[in-house]
């Protein structure tokens, strides 16, 4: 698993291959499914593999903070994370399927991290559903663009990328989640 994590980061999820993966681990191609079901099971198992680690690192840099810091430390170990493991991320962004309760527990650890520090702001519910849609949106937009060469303009992404967690935290620090349903 951990040699298909590299070679997914290394080249993209779309080009993750059985065939390249038997080659960089030195043996045959049916040789792998002794270990794996298929390229279905084995871009599952990275997609679980990746929401466990994206939710944990979230949720580090969520300790101890609260309300705008805490908004700021989830959305730059978001990115941060996102931009060392391309591949990875790609994999994190495709929702569990019906009945994986293994997907739905990964998948739903990265939000209830958002939900706790929504929760600063006294979001909870279906506004918190909300506001945790909009970042998610935002964040993604913006990391993929950047891991995509999105970004030719002469200003600093890094910069950019503040200004947008600037946006978000304003959004949560004004009425418009607040009264929402």
């Amino acid at each position: 698993m951990l040699e298909a994590e590299r070679i997914a980061d290394e080249v993209g999820l779309p080009k993750l291959t059985l065939a390249a993966l038997a080659q960089s681990l030195g043996v045959r191609q049916p040789s792998l499914y002794k270990h794996i079901d298929g390229m279905d099971a084995l871009q599952r198992s990275i997609a679980v593999r990746a929401k466990i680690e994206l939710a944990d690192v979230l949720g580090r840099a969520a300790v101890g903070k609260s309300r705008d810091a805490a908004v700021r430390a989830v959305c730059l170990a978001y990115r941060a994370w996102a931009l060392e493991h391309p591949g990875r991320y790609a994999a994190t962004i495709r929702a569990p399927a019906p009945g994986d309760a293994d997907d739905l527990a990964a998948s739903t650890a990265a939000v209830e991290v958002v939900f706790g520090v929504l929760s600063g702001y006294g979001l909870d519910g279906e506004v918190a559903i909300d506001a945790t849609r909009a970042m998610r949106a935002s964040l993604h937009g913006f990391v993929t663009l950047e891991t995509t060469g999105g970004f030719g303009l002469p200003r600093a992404v890094a910069r950019s990328f503040d200004r947008l967690v600037d946006g978000l935290v304003a959004a949560l620090e004004t009425s418009s989640y607040r009264g929402a349903s």
